[in-house]
């Protein structure tokens, strides 16, 4: 016969035995439901999150691929304009949706721009999974016809003989057309002043009309204007002259090297999205990505495909947030109130 001791020591065992039982069983249970529901990925819609406002040219880049993933999953993927906040605010809506792969975010290089700048509610690489690269582009600077120079080597020697009397537009204080005439700057010698604009349009706006001396932008929206006359090409970022305008040097070739200043769009998932996933939705944009009617129409855009696996990706953000992060600190650039 058990004393008392003896038979709360059997109950304890035989609960302890049961309660392990039991929670195998459901942890088991769990992990047996998240594999199919990643076997079914994806089984409802996609929402896709643009942290910019409708109409510009994330927005068709978005739709772009988000209505050649309906095509391809049979699953709706909605495009989700969250403009505001320099792209916080969409990208933290991203942040705090659970990561089972229904919600994904459109980026571009703000992205590893803004924590040098601001102050955001997220880390730009532990809270994000980086799935893939969709497009880039490079920067043409131009100047308005009536500056006297031509090349590159007669602005420079131009702005050293007025120091601080040139001065270029940005589609806004920190976008990548504000750090790339920065990037000049410093390794020219020479000091451009900035005039920022509340966007691209605007500021090639004034440019045209001759209340600015020169802009940085994607040679697509430049090119009826240097048509016209009414402005000059100078040089291009990146290692690689437009296909487009083929007579515009480098900026390495005119004799400034460094000046690698392009932008890119990708997409990230929240951080604990399973990789099988990320990978699912990696290898079907670049998929999309090869398609000859989505290339004509990006380069439409001014934009060129750019392919990467979610690994380039993530190494691609980490080396632009320090290579930013080193411009904006030499240059003592600040968000302008």
């Amino acid at each position: 016969m058990l004393g008392e001791g003896d038979f709360m020591l059997k109950f304890s065992q035989g609960t302890g035995s049961l309660l392990a039982r039991l929670l195998a069983t459901g942890v088991l249970m769990a992990l047996a439901g998240i594999a199919a529901a990643q076997q079914g990925y994806p089984g409802k819609p996609i929402r896709f999150i643009v942290p910019y406002p409708p109409g510009g040219s994330t927005s068709i880049v978005a739709r772009v691929i988000g209505q050649k993933l309906t095509d391809s999953w049979g699953q709706q993927v909605l495009v989700d304009n969250r403009g505001g906040g320099n792209t916080i605010i969409g990208s933290e809506a991203l942040v705090k949706s659970p990561p089972d792969g229904y919600t994904i975010l459109l980026v571009s290089s703000t992205h590893v721009i803004n924590p040098s700048l601001l102050a955001t509610p997220y880390d730009a690489i532990k809270d994000f999974a980086p799935v893939a690269t969709l497009v880039g582009a490079e920067y043409m600077l131009v100047v308005h016809a009536s500056v006297p120079a031509n090349n590159l080597r007669e602005l420079i020697a131009l702005a050293k003989s007025k120091p601080g009397q040139l001065n270029y537009g940005s589609s806004g204080s920190g976008t990548t057309n504000h750090l790339a005439p920065e990037l000049l700057n410093i390794n020219a010698g020479i000091k451009l002043q900035h005039v920022p604009y509340k966007g691209g349009g605007p500021a090639l706006t004034d440019l045209v009309g001759g209340q600015i001396h020169m802009f940085m932008n994607n040679p697509q929206t430049l090119i009826p204007f240097i048509k016209s006359g009414k402005i000059k090409p100078i040089a291009i970022t990146g290692e690689f002259r437009s296909k487009a305008l083929p007579q515009v040097p480098t900026f390495a070739e005119a004799g400034v090297p460094g000046i690698n200043m392009n932008s890119w769009f990708g997409v990230l998932a929240p951080a604990a999205t399973p990789r099988d996933i990320i990978d699912r939705m990696s290898g079907e944009i670049a998929k999309i990505l090869a398609m000859q009617d989505v290339k004509d129409k990006l380069s439409s855009e001014g934009l060129e495909t750019f392919v990467s696996t979610p690994d380039q990706f993530a190494a691609l953000i980490k080396t632009d947030l320090a290579r930013f992060a080193a411009i904006i600190k030499t240059a003592n650039i600040k968000i302008d109130p």
